[in-house]
């Protein structure tokens, strides 16, 4: 009997410990929450995959005619008739009025201020490298590696122009991006970027304290 008597007395107390738990938790007697800072959404700018530019090759298989009409050189120039370049008093380029939106600056030497260094004067439509040969603006790319070489190597080698696909050729194609979707050829210097923010704490961050008189 006594020991029937232990065991309801130990169940009641039990219950009783319970009971005011529960009312605790639904009362909220040990108050609330550290209340958290509100997580600001990220920038799409910072997790976006496209390139700073397009490059004619992507327009080409875009189908962006609004955007391929301005590689028509010849809806303005004459046909077998080189256009004329013109120069100020420190022979600098003059840029044409109809051609404002181009920043000459490709280079800090201000020797490859000449449009014919890379456009062929006598077939706009092609590029021409050092060596003589004539390429396409979908073929800029190798154009570009006839002066940086390194650069060219990196990017044949997958180490340079944002390679994407299959390492293992023998499970599928790689694809690399061309030179002109991030440096504009007239002035390829890349701009800079505005830092992506830090880690969220998710947690309140302590003020510093500042020292007192005397401290040190």
């Amino acid at each position: 009997m006594k020991s029937f008597s232990n065991t309801t007395l130990t169940l009641l107390v039990l219950m009783g410990v319970f009971v005011m738990l529960a009312a605790g938790f639904l009362l909220d007697l040990w108050g609330r929450p550290v209340s958290r800072p509100e997580i600001p959404l990220v920038d799409p700018a910072f997790i976006s995959t496209d390139t700073v530019r397009t490059s004619y090759a992507e327009l080409v298989a875009k189908k962006d005619t609004d955007a391929l009409s301005d590689f028509d050189c010849y809806t303005c120039h004459e046909k077998g008739k080189p256009p004329t370049l013109r120069f100020d008093d420190k022979q600098n380029l003059i840029i044409p009025s109809e051609h404002s939106d181009i920043v000459m600056k490709h280079g800090s030497h201000n020797r490859n201020n000449l449009c014919f260094n890379c456009h062929n004067e006598n077939n706009l439509e092609l590029l021409q490298p050092r060596d003589g040969r004539e390429l396409k603006f979908a073929d800029s790319t190798k154009l570009c590696g006839s002066c940086h070489g390194p650069n060219y190597r990196d990017w044949e080698a997958g180490a340079h122009g944002r390679t994407s696909g299959y390492w293992d050729r023998s499970k599928g194609e790689i694809t690399r991006k061309d030179c002109v979707s991030c440096h504009n050829p007239h002035s390829p210097k890349f701009p800079g970027r505005k830092p992506a923010p830090p880690p969220h704490p998710l947690r309140p961050l302590d003020k510093p304290k500042l020292a007192t008189e005397g401290e040190h």
